[in-house]
């Protein structure tokens, strides 16, 4: 993008591709309205505005006009061990001759009216702490000359909006979570509420949805429902809160991320209000500040493992709140790479640094396109190809993967567009920003950052052996970009040594990488179809999937991670006359796998022969 500057610093800033982080830390308004004077329409690259409607056409989502009928059953029907648990804890009353009324609190209540079973059971107590009770259960225990059962407790952390103490014990092999109800008052300059017990409606109204605000009263085996309309909310499919959501969702901000797993877990609606609220600003800013990263990646992750991810993440996306939650280091640095990877950062660096002229010259008309709305698309990029991914993956049939693979392989193809993006840490070290978001923004293992990249890496090299699987044409003559120097062999055992090192680098992810390739791969249409391009043609990349699977089980390597080295390091410094290892034996040990993949019928005899007569050669040519 060009614009006429009246100083030559600021010409040579608008004239070139400098990242928008470092527009905004040297203009602002005052400096940029003097300077700037628009010359031409802004346009991005057209490389980079071809890759724009690419992804918008993907990204279409169609909405759902109403929320889905639910069947609601009229009572709540105990199992055997619910029946255990329930009638051990009015035992404890009776033996005290406590008044307490013990609630079943929230999704327990929620999912058994569903009909559907559920073990994360939490009793609310209307007079007392949840320690207090938890003792009284094992005085009553000890008294019977039973088991006293150990009691955690979870204190209270206001600061990242973890208001209430939590007791927790086992009963009948099932954890018990116990806590009291509560009310909250809020002084006019403090966030932190002051905690006291409330009352069961006022409890209810604090809950963050009113399909979660419903309560099984233990004393009375009856269904309360304190809101008045959590059991409509919950029979028409909405997502609703309690109170006006935008109160809600700043008591706890994590009540955002709530309602979006709920709302794509059941296929429920957001209501329009919680809608406006969660993408309002104040609330954007209490998610990054009141919540801790580790809360925020929990429920992340509890959406990508999910029964539905996609919608999950395309909530997070339509209501802005993905830079919120996938937080970028600072010092984001281009890719190195040339192609799609620079034409996407550089597209959302245009996108960023329109928004900030529009915003503050909108009176001028500058730009000839929407630019919020095109950042707006830009996002969901990462969405487009995580819903690619998720219906190649159903597609060619989940069972392929289980649910761990599954999971990685979703963040992956979320994670997509980042693959080849760095930033420098403070020892201006290169660090890929994949590792960042896991690490920093979801405080996540490092184990599953570790995977994803090399999903991403192996999905590269895949794409470099997808084409030589699908010519039709001689080994001999396919262009194939190899990427490294592998040992001297036929043509057709190529083939076979770069599947086989690539599978032993990714062990049984190689699948997962394998349909990450098919999203990276060139489409041979050169005008594809609307309907192709919103489909992203997922039956041809299912065909690829299973030209390659095909290929790879006929070659032999599956499981080929598992091989064994024909010859050993010992072996190779006999033969090399060496005394101890290094460099030297590292590499012969890859030539020598190189050639063991090559000669899968060979022996460890031969395997040596010809280390033998290759060295000899090598120290003869030297």
């Amino acid at each position: 993008m060009k614009f006429a500057l009246n100083t030559t610093h600021h010409r040579r800033l608008f004239t070139s591709q400098v990242p928008c982080s470092f527009l905004l830390s040297n203009f602002s308004s005052k400096t940029i309205l003097p300077a700037l004077k628009f010359q031409n329409p802004i346009a991005p690259p057209p490389r980079a505005l071809a890759l724009y409607h690419r992804y918008r056409a993907m990204t279409t989502v169609t909405a759902t006009s109403s929320p889905p009928a639910i069947h609601v059953k009229e009572k709540i029907d105990l199992n055997d061990k619910e029946k255990q648990i329930f009638g051990r804890l009015l035992q404890v009353l009776s033996h005290f001759n406590l008044r307490t009324q013990l609630r079943v609190a929230g999704g327990w209540v929620r999912d058994k009216l569903l009909g559907k079973e559920c073990y994360d059971i939490d009793i609310a107590l209307d007079n007392m702490l949840g320690k207090e009770f938890c003792e009284k259960v094992n005085e009553y225990l000890s008294s019977s000359g039973e088991e006293t059962q150990g009691i955690g407790v979870i204190q209270c952390n206001p600061d990242q909006s973890k208001h209430l103490e939590t007791a927790r014990m086992r009963l009948f092999d099932i954890w018990i979570d116990f806590v009291n109800l509560r009310s909250e008052d809020y002084s006019e300059n403090s966030r932190i509420p002051t905690m006291k017990f409330g009352t069961a409606e006022e409890d209810a109204y604090r809950r963050d949805l009113t399909i979660n605000s419903l309560f099984y009263n233990i004393n009375s085996n009856s269904v309360e429902d304190f809101t008045g309309r959590g059991i409509a909310d919950l029979r028409s499919g909405r997502i609703v809160t309690p109170l006006p959501p935008k109160e809600t969702f700043l008591d706890d901000p994590l009540r955002v991320l709530r309602a979006i797993r709920f709302g794509a877990r059941f296929e429920f609606m957001l209501e329009e209000d919680c809608k406006k609220a969660a993408a309002g600003d104040d609330v954007k800013a209490a998610i990054a500040d009141k919540i801790s990263r580790e809360r925020i990646g929990h429920e992340i992750d509890l959406m990508i493992s999910g029964n539905q991810p996609v919608k999950a993440m395309t909530y997070i996306s339509d209501l802005q709140l993905f830079s919120v939650v996938f937080t970028l280091p600072p010092n984001l640095e281009p890719p190195t790479s040339e192609g799609q990877d620079r034409s996407v950062f550089y597209l959302t660096e245009f996108c960023v640094g329109l928004c900030i002229f529009c915003s503050f010259l909108s009176f001028l008309c500058l730009a000839q396109i929407d630019a919020y709305s095109m950042l707006y698309d830009m996002l969901k990029m990462c969405v487009a190809y995580m819903n690619a991914a998720w219906r190649l993956e159903q597609l060619i049939g989940s069972c392929i993967f289980n649910d761990d693979h599954r999971r990685l392989l979703l963040y992956a193809a979320l994670l997509l567009p980042y693959r080849k993006s760095v930033y420098r840490d403070h020892k201006a070290k290169k660090i890929p920003v994949v590792r960042y978001i896991f690490m920093s923004s979801l405080k996540l293992k490092s184990s599953d950052a570790e995977t994803v990249i090399n999903l991403h890496n192996a999905a590269e090299k895949f794409v470099s052996l997808i084409p030589l699987v699908l010519s039709n044409e001689d080994m001999q003559n396919a262009e194939v970009n190899w990427k490294r120097d592998i040992v001297d062999a036929p043509i057709s055992s190529k083939l076979r040594i770069q599947a086989g090192l690539l599978l032993r680098d990714i062990k049984d992810f190689w699948r997962a990488a394998l349909l990450l390739s098919t999203l990276l791969y060139p489409s041979e249409l050169e005008c594809p179809t609307q309907s192709a391009i919103e489909h992203f043609e997922l039956d041809k990349r299912r065909e690829i999937i299973m030209m390659i699977e095909k290929e790879v089980l006929t070659l032999g390597l599956e499981k080929v991670w598992e091989m064994k080295p024909l010859v050993n390091g010992k072996d190779i410094m006999s033969v090399l006359q060496l005394k101890t290892g290094g460099p030297l034996v590292r590499e012969w040990q890859q030539k020598l796998l190189e050639w063991q993949l090559a000669h899968p019928s060979a022996s460890a005899g031969e395997c040596i022969d010809w280390m033998k007569q290759t060295h000899s050669k090598r120290a003869k040519t030297e």
